[in-house]
């Protein structure tokens, strides 16, 4: 009796165990995960050197059947092999077995470290800036992956500023190119290298560079130009007559003047507006057209020099720019010698044409005459601006410009309907 009782313990206890057996069983081959990064490897054996077999994108499901170490034994696409436990977040909730517990005491912890070492690999952050093709810049040191993945091997190191140029994009990736070598990053890690933004602080305005309002022909033989508005004052400089004199202000019967880059006064009675004829300037008068005899006696003053249509002259403007293409930015910078600034750049190329234009880009939006974008002519200024006029370039037809840039690029040529320029686009001005 007591070795049948025996008989039927042992047997219970057998199926037991063997339901137990099939219940683990079932469980593990029920357990699914999902790839929580861009791209995770599916490798033969449980080691980050061991061969690639296959690599799994972002939200993919697998199939967990096993475990080793720090490593699932996962089967994805009738591929069975190892994922690093940290790339996937198991879907099914575990049986309460040690091993388990072990992992839902530690989940939080394992959650967080997956959120760092994500972040850590360059996860891409929420960002309004659409990553196109095209010359970026080095968000913060990053390093060149071969393959777009995290865990591929590293190619270079790349530096904070450093220029690239995307030739591909694939999902949260960009394939990058440098001066010596090619390869893949996070898209968060590229910024837009824009046009350095110019205040109109970039170079002191000095009192003197106002806009005159007139100008005007000394009418006496010889004149004296005052330091004030007094005949007490001391004299600066004499001038003869039919000597052209840039009037700024007139006050008490004085105009204050600027003759031969001197500033000072003289009486508004021995200023004219048109030269004083004299013996020799009348017997030249019969020798020439009456036309020309009109434009010797007219004052031309800058908005009418400025009404003048654009024509060869632009193209002009355009060659004279071309040929300082490459030449370095400088800020506050308005020569060959030392480089250019955007609104630098503009005034030298035109004072080589004999215009003077104002210093800053917002201060040459007051040069010349309003045109419209759908007029644009080679030699008009464009201006631009997210908050008020900081940059300007010189159109030079087709659609392009031609401007000192930004440091890293110097002189260059540019899209007007593209990117920043067509976005942040305010208005042109015709001076010739």
């Amino acid at each position: 009796m007591k070795s049948k009782m025996n008989i039927k313990s042992i047997f219970i206890m057998a199926i037991i165990s063997l339901a137990s057996l099939l219940f683990i069983n079932i469980s593990l081959a029920a357990n699914t995960g999902t790839i929580n990064v861009d791209v995770a490897n599916l490798r033969e054996t449980a080691d980050a050197e061991s061969t690639i077999l296959e690599q799994i994108t972002l939200n993919q499901e697998v199939e967990i059947v096993g475990e080793e170490g720090d490593w699932y034994q996962v089967t994805y696409n009738n591929i069975t092999g190892y994922v690093s436990k940290e790339l996937v977040t198991v879907n099914s909730n575990p049986e309460p077995t040690q091993e388990n517990n072990q992992v839902s005491e530690n989940s939080t912890q394992e959650n967080n470290e997956t959120v760092e070492n994500t972040a850590e690999e360059g996860t891409e952050t929420d960002s309004t800036e659409e990553i196109t093709l095209g010359e970026y810049k080095i968000s913060e040191n990053t390093r060149l992956k071969l393959i777009p993945s995290i865990n591929a091997t590293d190619v270079i190191e790349l530096k904070t500023d450093e220029t690239v140029t995307v030739t591909e994009i694939m999902n949260g990736w960009a394939c990058v190119e440098t001066q010596t070598t090619k390869g893949w990053l996070r898209k968060d890690k590229l910024k837009k290298d824009e046009p350095v933004e110019e205040t109109v602080e970039e170079v002191p305005e000095e009192p003197a560079q106002e806009t005159p309002i007139k100008t005007q022909y000394v009418n006496s033989t010889t004149v004296n130009v005052r330091q004030e508005a007094n005949t007490s004052s001391t004299i600066v400089t004499t001038v003869a007559l039919n000597t052209e004199v840039q009037v700024y202000s007139e006050e008490n019967g004085w105009s204050k003047v600027k003759v031969n880059n001197v500033e000072g006064y003289i009486s508004t009675s021995l200023l004219s507006n048109s030269k004083q004829e004299t013996s020799r300037s009348q017997s030249t008068s019969r020798r020439t057209s009456s036309t020309k005899t009109t434009t010797n006696k007219t004052s031309q003053t800058t908005t009418q020099t400025t009404n003048v249509p654009a024509s060869s002259n632009g193209s002009s403007i355009v060659a004279t720019a071309k040929q300082y293409l490459g030449y370095k930015y400088t800020y506050g910078g308005s020569s060959p010698s030392t480089g250019f600034d955007c609104s630098g750049f503009t005034s030298y190329i035109f004072k080589q044409h004999g215009i003077s234009l104002n210093r800053t880009a917002a201060g040459q939006y007051s040069n010349g005459v309003s045109v419209s974008r759908a007029n644009l002519q080679p030699g008009d200024l464009v201006m631009f601006g997210k908050s008020g006029i900081n940059h300007v370039a010189i159109y030079i037809g087709g659609g392009q410009i031609i401007h000192a840039s930004t440091p890293s690029t110097g002189v260059r040529i540019d899209s007007l309907s593209t990117g920043y320029y067509n976005n942040n686009y305010v208005g042109a001005r015709r001076i010739l």
